[in-house]
């Protein structure tokens, strides 16, 4: 099968926007596949490290992202047969994940290991450079953003939940230095394409996010097919 006749939705944002939330959801509910994209830079990050390998040298770190033994079982993420599903989602593997992610060296051997999703009967994924560098043929593709004091009001609840202590005006600042550099950096920036649905989760629940990108989607693939 053509595997540019699979349907894609490629949804790109800013982080903790809740652009993997929505992905998610609207995966489950159209049956497609999911990838998050962001998983794969953070992986790439801890075994690194795991290697002894300084984040810096871009050659090394790429050789890393290149070689990655990884499995996705439902929720859980496997790195080199280790469960790493809580390790990948602290804010340092966060911050490392966007570090190594300015790497072109990186992002190139990423790119076909992404596009490798592509199956029937489709494909939902999350990221930032989605829509403009890995599907660019994706017959749905969204921006999903909200505001920075929303954003890290999100991020900080999620930390807290999950024990770890955070401050409100700490996470502003990181976000802002997040998106400075996914915003900024050479190849594949974050940005919202021409043609792109906006949507901004500032003010509306995830639920409604999800149904907004379903209405998209019937409308969207249905008229593509």
């Amino acid at each position: 099968m053509n595997t540019r006749a699979i349907p894609v939705i490629a949804i790109d944002g800013p982080t903790a926007s809740g652009k993997g939330t929505v992905a998610q959801r609207v995966a489950a509910a159209l049956g497609f596949h999911y990838l998050d994209s962001g998983a794969l830079y953070r992986l790439t990050a801890l075994a690194a490290l795991k290697q002894g390998i300084d984040l810096n040298d871009e050659n090394k770190v790429s050789a890393a992202a290149s070689t990655l033994s990884i499995q996705f079982i439902g929720e859980k993420v496997i790195l080199d047969g280790e469960d790493v599903s809580e390790l990948i989602r602290t804010e340092s593997a966060s911050q490392n994940a966007s570090r190594v992610a300015a790497f072109p060296a990186v992002r190139r051997a990423l790119t076909e290991r992404q596009r490798a999703f592509r199956a029937a009967p489709g494909l939902v994924c999350d990221g930032r450079d989605m829509a403009s560098v890995i599907f660019p043929d994706a017959q749905l593709k969204i921006f999903l953003t909200a505001s920075v004091e929303a954003r890290a009001e999100r991020r900080t609840n999620q930390l807290k939940q999950k024990g770890i202590s955070a401050i409100l005006d700490d996470v502003v600042k990181e976000l802002r230095i997040r998106d400075e550099r996914d915003s900024n950096r050479q190849v594949a920036p974050l940005k919202k394409l021409d043609g792109a649905y906006l949507l901004d989760t500032t003010a509306i629940s995830a639920n409604a996010a999800v149904e907004q990108v379903l209405r998209w989607a019937k409308d969207t693939i249905r008229a593509t097919q």
